[in-house]
């Protein structure tokens, strides 16, 4: 496969890792400084930044197998099954984290901090749940093309 097809989702991944770490780098700070009912809300999104990171590094992974035609190996399992482990911890500690995003939420009046909560928590579900369905499907096929060896 060529390298050209995914140097988009490569940019993209690249573009979103420069993205939350200008934000942990210059907004973060700036709200530890506001006040003390911020504190645990930015503690847990620097946190939750690790297994950002690791997944992205993994994507990156995963579509440097792509362009090499090395999809269906095991190397590729054990990707998606970072991005899945990744994923689930994000998603769990957004919902240790909703309580004091409630609380801060509700001292500065911005119900929006609770959607935004939301909807990180459900969308690193949701992309812990297709990784899964995806290392199943490679595995799936990984099982079948080692039997397929064995019978040649």
């Amino acid at each position: 496969m060529k390298r050209g097809s995914t140097l988009f989702l490569r940019g993209t991944i690249i573009l979103l890792g420069i993205g939350v770490l200008a934000l942990c780098i210059f907004v973060l700070p700036v709200g530890m400084r506001d006040g003390i009912d911020y504190r645990p809300v930015i503690i847990g999104m620097y946190i939750a930044a690790i297994p950002f990171f690791v997944a992205l590094y993994q994507g990156l992974q995963l579509l440097g197998f792509i362009d090499k035609n090395n999809v269906f190996s095991v190397l590729a399992i054990k990707a998606l099954k970072y991005i899945k482990y990744c994923a689930v911890t994000i998603s769990i500690l957004y919902v240790l984290e909703m309580p004091f995003i409630y609380i801060a939420a509700e001292k500065d009046d911005a119900p929006g901090a609770i959607v935004i909560g939301l909807v990180i928590m459900f969308a690193s579900f949701v992309i812990a749940t297709f990784a899964a369905v995806l290392q199943k499907l490679i595995q799936n096929a990984v099982d079948i093309k080692a039997e397929n060896d064995l019978t040649v």
